[in-house]
C-alpha cells in the first residue's frame, strides 16, 4: 500500500541531499522570426513536457514592436507563462536554451536580433543571480511592457523582486507599441 506524501516537507535530492524547495517561476516567451504562433505554443509545449515543472497560467498574447533591434526586425508575439517547479534555475534556465535551440533560435551576436524563439527566465522564486550566464530577476524586465503587461494580465498583484509591483512597474512605461492579440490563444497542454 502505497501512502501520499507528506505535502508539509521539502523534498531533498537523494544523491546530494540539495533542498529542492517549490518556486513559483515567472517565464516570457516571443518570437518575431517564422511561424511565431506555433513557436510559442511549442514552447509551451515543451515547458509543460518537463519533469518537475507545473505550469498554472499562460497570459494573453501580445504583438509588440521590437525594443533595441535592428532597424528592419518584423513584429514581436509574447506571452509570459507562469509555472511552479522544484528544478534549480541553472538547469532550468538550460532547459530553456534547449527549446530555444529547437525551434531553430540562432545567436549571431547581434544585440536583440530577430529570433525563431526567446525563453527567458524572469523570476525564480526569490532566488537572485549575476553571473555571465545567469542574472535573476531578469535585469530589464522591469523596463519591458511585453514582460508586465502580460504578467500583470495573469497575476495582478505580482511583485518584480527588487523593483516593486508590477502595476506600478507598468504605469511608468510608454506601451504604445503593444498589442492584445485576443484571436490568438495559447493552450496550456
Amino acid at each position: 500500500m502505497s501512502q501520499a506524501p507528506n505535502p508539509h516537507l521539502v523534498d531533498a535530492d537523494t544523491i546530494t541531499g540539495e533542498m529542492h524547495p517549490i518556486r513559483r517561476v515567472v517565464i516570457a516567451l516571443g518570437s518575431n522570426l517564422g511561424e511565431r504562433m506555433a513557436s510559442l505554443q511549442g514552447a509551451l509545449t515543451a515547458l509543460a513536457d518537463t519533469p518537475d515543472v507545473f505550469l498554472t497560467a499562460v497570459s494573453p498574447v501580445y504583438e509588440t514592436e521590437p525594443v533595441d533591434s535592428p532597424e528592419d526586425a518584423p513584429h514581436f508575439l509574447n506571452a509570459v507563462v507562469l509555472l511552479d517547479t522544484t528544478m534549480p534555475a541553472q538547469r532550468l534556465l538550460d532547459r530553456a536554451l534547449a527549446i530555444e535551440d529547437a525551434f531553430d533560435r540562432e545567436r549571431t551576436g547581434v544585440l536583440n536580433e530577430p529570433r525563431t524563439l526567446d525563453v527567458d527566465l524572469i523570476v525564480v522564486g526569490d532566488r537572485r543571480s549575476d553571473t555571465d550566464a545567469l542574472r535573476l530577476p531578469h535585469p530589464r524586465a522591469a523596463e519591458r511592457a511585453f514582460v508586465l503587461q502580460p504578467w500583470h494580465d495573469v497575476e495582478p498583484d505580482a511583485v518584480l523582486p527588487d523593483a516593486g509591483p508590477v502595476a506600478d512597474l507598468l504605469a511608468e512605461l510608454d506601451s504604445a507599441g503593444l498589442a492584445r492579440r485576443d484571436d490568438l490563444v495559447l493552450e496550456i497542454p
